[in-house]
């Protein structure tokens, strides 16, 4: 994904505030055309500002209509228009809402006060106003987010800031970030690419098949075959997975279906036949998740993290990101992501009893990738269980976890300090 400097009037190549280059997509024709801005949610969110002020905005300045609500994630703008000519009004934009007028750094987070917008710089403690008779001022000021419920966006700006060490706007001594986010601190996002390449691949697989009959896709399903088959998998693979019983059953199939078994199966295969489970590609999962029709359940992600993970995972999670968002990002999913990394704990640490040190990290990529969100994650660390491994792995897992809770919650009440302060 091409990335850009948040001020793009800034040439230095090491500059850290980055953001994804405008990508858009011209759909329909005649009065009906219209442009998909396709990765305007990830821009926002380098921003710290709702997709809603974004999408509004480009509709201002352009004279044309937009939904600012989408639920699918398709930020819609009428008419057609060209990526450089929002890059060029996404500048106007940062400039007006999002820098600092003091130390032009993009590190503010919006307050309203009075009937005004105020810019709270976490870098320099700056705090400045905009602009009133903007348009894009009286929809802020009209959709005004209830007190205490930053957005996600803007809370994350405000946290990295404090983790920054509230860098001014020369200051760019910041060094390679550990792995799994790029060298600016920010994590390496293919969402967009994943999706090409899924629609891509996608079609030769239609096509390649097409002279397929159907009984050659046939699964003898019989209690005799699925026994058999599991008693091919590896001794060590049927302990790590032991999916029955570990939920409620989902529509349309019984508790313990082996084609998760299957799944997980065909991972470990892949990756020994290519050299190791990171030369395993992502599309590839997907498109055989989809092909045994469980590419939307929660039951997936918990063999997905058993099974593209290993004692690596640090390095590993920012490239797997993208497939297990896709997958899902609903409760259940992200319940299964942590329970499966539990089960994942538990496994590796019968060679390696040092990588509960790990799990801090782990839980902090799953966070700053917008894989699990921090009401799950603050959930799940109250209470062990035995829903996804024993209790005593899975006590560890969430005492090891403690340092990441801690800083959650103490970054939780600094916030809610500082809105009732303002």
């Amino acid at each position: 994904m091409s990335l850009v400097n948040v001020r793009r009037d800034n040439k230095d190549p090491f500059y850290r505030y980055k953001m994804e280059r405008i990508l858009t997509k011209i759909e329909g024709k005649g009065n009906g055309i219209k442009t998909v801005v396709v990765n305007l949610s990830s821009v926002a969110q380098s921003l710290a500002r709702p997709g809603s002020y974004l999408i509004k905005y480009f509709g201002f300045e352009l004279g044309a209509q937009t939904n600012i609500d989408p639920p699918d994630d398709r930020w819609i703008i009428n008419g057609a228009h060209e990526a450089s000519k929002l890059q060029e009004l996404l500048d106007g934009f940062i400039t007006k809402f999002v820098l600092c007028r003091e130390c032009k750094n993009p590190e503010t987070v919006v307050n309203i006060k009075d009937g005004r917008i105020l810019l709270d710089c976490k870098a320099c403690g700056q705090r400045s106003s905009v602009e009133p008779q903007l348009k894009l001022t009286g929809f802020i000021l009209k959709n005004v987010p209830k007190k205490g419920k930053k957005d996600k966006a803007e809370r994350k700006a405000a946290r990295k800031a404090k983790q920054n060490g509230g860098g001014g706007s020369g200051d760019n001594s910041d060094q390679a970030s550990p792995n799994g986010e790029d060298k600016y601190g920010d994590i390496v996002s293919d969402d967009d690419d994943l999706t090409r390449k899924i629609k891509t691949e996608a079609q030769d697989l239609n096509i390649k098949t097409t002279a397929v009959k159907d009984d050659d896709w046939a699964v003898d399903m019989s209690a005799e075959a699925v026994r058999a088959r599991q008693q091919q998998l590896p001794g060590d693979f049927k302990a790590k997975l032991v999916l029955n019983g570990d939920d409620e059953e989902e529509e349309g199939e019984g508790v313990g279906s082996t084609v998760y078994d299957e799944f997980g199966n065909w991972i470990q295969e892949q990756a020994k036949e290519k050299g190791g489970v990171d030369n395993v590609d992502g599309v590839e999962i997907y498109l055989k998740a989809k092909d045994l029709g469980i590419d939307t359940k929660h039951r997936t992600v918990v063999v997905l993290v058993q099974t593209i993970f290993d004692e690596n995972i640090i390095s590993q999670i920012a490239k797997r990101a993208p497939i297990l968002r896709r997958i899902g990002d609903s409760e259940r999913h992200q319940k299964a992501v942590l329970g499966g990394t539990e089960r994942l704990i538990g496994q590796l640490s019968a060679d390696n009893a040092d990588i509960y040190a790990q799990v801090p990290k782990i839980l902090e990529l799953y966070y700053e990738s917008d894989i699990v969100s921090e009401p799950i994650i603050m959930k799940w660390g109250t209470k062990a269980s035995r829903k996804y491994a024993d209790l005593a792995t899975s006590k560890k897992v969430r005492k090891a976890a403690e340092p990441f809770l801690k800083w959650l919650a103490e970054a939780e009440s600094e916030e809610d300090e500082e809105e009732e302060e303002e």
